[in-house]
C-alpha cells in the first residue's frame, strides 16, 4: 500500500469513526431520542438492501422486482429462529440461514429467469417474489397472515452502522476485483463479454445470489429491530422502496445508494403524516430527477475522497515545484 492511498484509507476511518461518536455522543446526550434511532436504523437497513440491488440492477445490468420476497425469507428466518433460540447466537445463526436460504433460491430462480432480459425478467423476479410472500401466508409456522410478534429485539443502530460500513467496503472491493470488472462488461455488452470468454450466465447469477444474500440481511435486521413480521411487510411497494433509492441515487453509483438511502430516510420522517401519499410524493420526486438527471443524482459515478483531498493537492504540489524550477 503506497502512501497515498493509506492517507486516503486513513482518512475515511477518521471519517466514519468521527460520524459513528457523533451519533453516539447524540443519542447519550439526548438529543437524538428514540424515533430519530429508529430512522437511523432504518436507514442503515434500506442501505444494505439497496446495495445489493445495485449489484443486480446497477453492476450486472438485470432489472429485479423481488428483493422484498428476499428480505421476507431473512426476516422469517430471524423471526422463527430467535424466538426459539432468544440469545445473540441464536441472532447471528438466523442471519447466516436466513441469508443461505435466500442465496439458495436466488440461485435456484436465477439460473433460468436471468436468461430473460427487461421488462420479461423484471415480470418473472415479482412473481418470484409474490410466489414467497403467498407461500408465507399459508404456512402454519410463519402464523400465516397474521404475521410474527414479540421477536427478540437483538439489533441496535451501533450494530447496523457497523454492518453498514463492512457491507459497502465488500461491495466496492467486489466490483473492483475480476469477478466485479467481468460483471460490469457483461452489463455494458454481454455479446462482446462472451466472445472474450466469459461465462455471462454465472456471473449474472453471482450478482442476483449476493444481491439476494444481501437482501436477506436486511430483512432479518428489520425483524429484529421492530420485534414484529407479517406478510404484510414485504409487498410489492417494498420493492419499489429499495428500487427508488437505487434509481435516485444512481445505477450503478453505491455512493448515489448511500446518499440517497439518507436523504430518503429523512424525507420519510418529514412525510410521516401523508400516510399513503407518501408515495405518491416519492413517485414526483423519481419522476423530476429523472427528467433532469436522467442517470440519477450521481450517475454511475462514485465520490472519490481521494480525488477531492489528495489528487487536487497533488497537482499543487507539481504546479509549485514546476514555477520553483523555472
Amino acid at each position: 500500500m503506497d502512501r497515498k492511498h493509506l492517507k486516503y484509507t486513513l482518512t475515511w476511518a477518521l471519517l466514519i469513526t468521527m460520524l459513528f461518536v457523533l451519533i453516539e455522543l447524540l443519542t447519550v446526550f439526548d438529543i437524538i431520542g428514540q424515533y430519530g434511532i429508529t430512522i437511523i436504523v432504518l436507514i442503515g437497513i434500506n442501505l444494505i438492501a439497496a446495495v445489493g440491488l445495485n449489484l443486480v440492477i446497477g453492476m450486472s445490468g438485470q432489472f429485479s422486482l423481488g428483493h422484498a420476497g428476499f428480505m421476507a425469507i431473512g426476516a422469517y428466518a430471524t423471526a422463527l429462529m430467535t424466538t426459539a433460540l432468544p440469545s445473540i447466537y441464536g441472532f447471528i445463526l438466523s442471519i447466516l440461514v436466513g441469508g443461505l436460504i435466500s442465496g439458495l433460491v436466488a440461485l435456484a430462480v436465477g439460473i433460468p429467469t436471468l436468461r430473460l432480459r427487461g421488462d420479461y425478467l423484471a415480470i418473472a423476479t415479482l412473481g418470484v417474489s409474490e410466489i414467497i410472500r403467498i407461500i408465507i401466508i399459508n404456512m402454519k409456522i410463519t402464523r400465516g397472515p397474521a404475521g410474527i410478534f414479540g421477536i427478540p429485539a437483538f439489533v441496535n443502530w451501533q450494530m447496523v452502522f457497523v454492518l453498514s460500513v463492512i457491507v459497502i467496503i465488500i461491495v466496492v472491493n467486489f466490483v473492483r476485483s475480476t469477478s466485479g470488472q467481468a460483471i460490469i462488461a457483461v452489463r455494458d455488452n454481454d455479446i462482446a463479454a462472451e466472445s472474450l470468454g466469459i461465462n455471462t450466465t454465472k456471473y449474472k447469477v453471482m450478482a442476483f445470489v449476493a444481491g439476494a444474500i444481501l437482501a436477506a440481511i436486511a430483512g432479518g435486521l428489520r425483524a429484529s429491530f421492530i420485534q414484529s413480521v407479517s406478510p404484510q411487510d414485504y409487498t410489492f411497494m417494498q420493492s419499489i422502496t429499495i428500487l427508488i433509492i437505487v434509481v435516485l441515487g444512481g445505477i450503478g453509483s453505491i455512493s448515489g445508494t448511500v446518499v440517497t438511502a439518507i436523504i430518503l430516510g429523512v424525507l420519510d420522517v418529514v412525510l410521516q403524516n401523508f400516510g399513503t401519499l407518501r408515495m405518491v410524493i416519492y413517485a414526483l420526486v423519481l419522476i423530476i430527477v429523472m427528467i433532469f438527471r436522467p442517470k440519477g443524482l450521481l450517475g454511475t459515478t462514485e465520490f472519490s475522497l481521494q480525488k477531492l483531498l489528495f489528487d487536487s493537492g497533488g497537482s499543487h504540489d507539481h504546479n509549485d515545484s514546476k514555477n520553483a524550477r523555472s
